[in-house]
């Protein structure tokens, strides 16, 4: 079949099996031309399929050449129905792993369940003994509690107030003026209970408790906190409550695997283009303007980037995790420098649907976008016909 992009709203519902490969590989062969890390041997990730946690398996797997297994909740194609973008990445890595001799499992389920915890405790004790580097990077939107069975909803909203600010549909470039009512306590709870720290917790727990977490073995979640006009939405609003959850949950873990020489942190990385930060009003437009202003100061990372330098910086390679002895690691700091922030903001104060193109990095913001389903990848002929089943070839 052809297959082209179908999108509706801020998701795309179709995926190329051809452009994900090659973006899979492009991301592949960024790492192999860097220094190779002295890092992890075996490692899980939960998370596995997109954005920062694909681009840490492949990091550690073609920088260290780790062993790993990814943990994700993606659908294979069906009839006319393409795989997700997920499934169709975690394939091509699968496949280039194994051509370096690299071991690699790929496990599809609910990672919030206890059966894909033990699932996966069973495999890394039956095929690496051991992981020595957990790195945590789900991204959900419900989340059904394993021991409860109460199901939560997670939501994006201010707590206390309503907002109102700037925002943008990233398929038109028009800007308009959004307010978002406040959330209520129970929604605050729920997206703490989806998105906050516990069940990362009950994965390194329930690791170490069956003896399939090493000695000194790290472990990495991921979070952002970005400028001040998007704290209301996001550090101040229902997600930031969520993360602020996630960052309790790294000072408990770290206290907890200190004990043998382990370790644990929170990452906070750099805005971009994913599933989650499109669904999230005024981040496209402060995310383009961002794009825009940090290629022009030739500062702009996309996630292989940052995570080869989360791994070669910070984590691995004699680097100091986090420079200010604490529990969060700062790879969003060149975003955050003041001379970017200052730029993004003048330009914030005076951007409208006319300017757009000047100011900000529309184009940049789509092509990434699309990116994400394998569309708009160079080299890849478009109008050809596809085979949308592809195997998963570890998939267990």
């Amino acid at each position: 079949m052809i297959i082209q992009p179908k999108t509706r709203g801020f998701i795309c519902t179709t995926a190329h099996p051809e452009g994900c490969a090659k973006q899979v590989q492009q991301q592949i062969d960024y790492v192999k031309a860097h220094k190779k890390l002295s890092g992890p041997v075996n490692v899980l990730v939960v998370g596995a399929s997109t954005g920062y946690g694909l681009a840490s398996r492949i990091t550690a797997a073609f920088g260290a050449g780790a062993n790993t297994i990814g943990v994700f909740f993606d659908k294979p194609a069906e009839g006319a129905r393409t795989a997700s973008a997920g499934w169709y990445n975690s394939a091509a890595l699968e496949q280039a792993a194994a051509e370096q001799g690299l071991k690699s499992f790929s496990i599809v389920g609910d990672a919030f369940s206890d059966s894909i915890k033990t699932k996966t405790i069973e495999l890394i004790k039956k095929e690496f003994g051991t992981v020595d580097l957990v790195v945590y990077s789900v991204a959900s939107p419900r989340r059904t509690h394993p021991v409860t069975g109460e199901t939560f909803s997670s939501v994006i909203k201010p707590v206390g107030s309503a907002y109102t600010n700037k925002t943008m549909n990233f398929h038109s470039g028009e800007v308009s003026t959004v307010t978002i009512e406040p959330a209520t306590e129970d929604e605050v709870r729920q997206t703490i209970a989806v998105m906050g720290g516990e069940d990362w917790g009950m994965w390194i727990d329930q690791l170490q408790e069956a003896g399939a977490l090493a000695d000194g073995a790290t472990t990495v979640a991921y979070s952002y906190i970005g400028p001040e006009v998007t704290h209301p939405i996001y550090k101040d609003g229902t997600i930031g409550q969520a993360k602020n959850d996630l960052e309790k949950t790294a000072i408990a873990l770290n206290e907890k695997l200190n004990a043998t020489g382990g370790r644990a942190f929170v990452s906070v990385n750099k805005a971009l283009v994913t599933q989650s930060s499109s669904a999230i009003p005024v981040v496209p437009l402060y995310i383009s303007a961002l794009y825009r202003v940090m290629k022009e100061k030739e500062l702009h990372e996309n996630c292989i980037q940052q995570m080869y330098r989360l791994f070669s910086e910070h984590l691995y390679n004699g680097g100091v995790a986090a420079a200010d002895g604490s529990h969060l690691i700062r790879i969003d700091d060149w975003e955050m420098r003041e001379d970017v922030q200052t730029e993004v903001m003048k330009r914030w104060s005076t951007i409208e649907t006319a300017n757009v193109p000047e100011l900000a990095d529309l184009a940049g913001y789509q092509d990434d976008f699309f990116n994400l389903f394998g569309f708009r990848t160079e080299g890849v002929d478009y109008e050809a016909e596809s085979e949308p089943a592809v195997d998963i070839p570890n998939l267990v």
